[in-house]
């Protein structure tokens, strides 16, 4: 594992109870980068992206085997706290779900339970520059948060996220709910966002995930539903020279 790897998932199989959601997927994730997961509905995409950070464990019967390697450390091995782990790996949800409290006390929430000992204000004003937000609540940080937009609320939790300083922020359809105007504003933080953070994006818009992203692993679901991975590489050499009939027949819109 280079370096240049923050994550390294090899023969990752995933049930919840008999049913196989997840069979046989490998692959790297790059530290500083956008990796877009698409595929047809139902393939396992998000379920995917919540073995990262073993949001999956809140799921009765949900098992997994095989290893994702995060910074070296497998993260599924039993000493591992999965508490620690979505410390380190944060997760944006694809409907904004702030907390029925104060703009302020949403980006604060992480922090205090942390028991951060710096200067809160600070960190809060930190967070909202960087996800782009500052200037357009810096006068109602009092206010509740469930009073922003759609499109405020969703950069909200990305500040929410990153207040915590994670490695690596998940993003499951961040913009399926925004309206146009909104997703570009998202996009926009995506690629800024990753001077300082890896981003890992669910995503069913092509036409995002070849924006934003330097990598794109393409899923879909083999005969008993499960979902595999067909194709990873370079977002723009997967775009552009599919290596699959399956990838190129999904991205130009003949199934999917």
């Amino acid at each position: 594992m280079s370096d240049s790897n923050i994550i390294e998932v090899n023969g990752l199989n995933m049930w919840y109870g008999n049913f196989q959601a997840l069979k046989d997927i490998s692959l790297t994730v790059l530290r500083n980068k956008v990796t877009a997961l698409i595929g047809p509905s139902g393939c396992g995409k998000s379920t995917f992206l919540r073995c990262f950070n073993r949001m999956n464990d809140l799921i009765p019967g949900a098992r997994v085997e095989g290893k994702i390697l995060f910074d070296k450390q497998d993260v599924y091995a039993s000493e591992v706290d999965p508490t620690e782990i979505r410390t380190h790996i944060g997760m944006v949800f694809q409907k904004p779900n702030p907390f029925p409290k104060s703009i302020f006390d949403n980006v604060a929430f992480g922090l205090r339970t942390n028991s951060y000992q710096g200067n809160l204000a600070e960190a809060v004003e930190s967070s909202l520059k960087r996800a782009a937000l500052w200037d357009e609540v810096k006068d109602r940080l009092n206010k509740s948060a469930l009073a922003l937009s759609g499109g405020q609320q969703q950069r909200l939790c990305i500040a929410r996220a990153i207040a915590i300083e994670p490695e690596i922020i998940l993003m499951d359809e961040p913009c399926s709910a925004l309206d146009p105007v909104a997703t570009l504003k998202i996009e926009d933080l995506m690629r800024n966002l990753t001077e300082d953070y890896t981003i890992i994006i669910v995503t069913h818009n092509m036409q995002q995930a070849a924006r934003v992203s330097d990598a794109t692993a393409f899923m879909t679901m083999d005969d008993d539903r499960a979902g595999v991975l067909v194709e990873f590489g370079a977002t723009s050499e997967l775009f552009a020279n599919p290596r699959d009939k399956r990838t190129e027949d999904y991205i130009t819109g003949r199934f999917g």
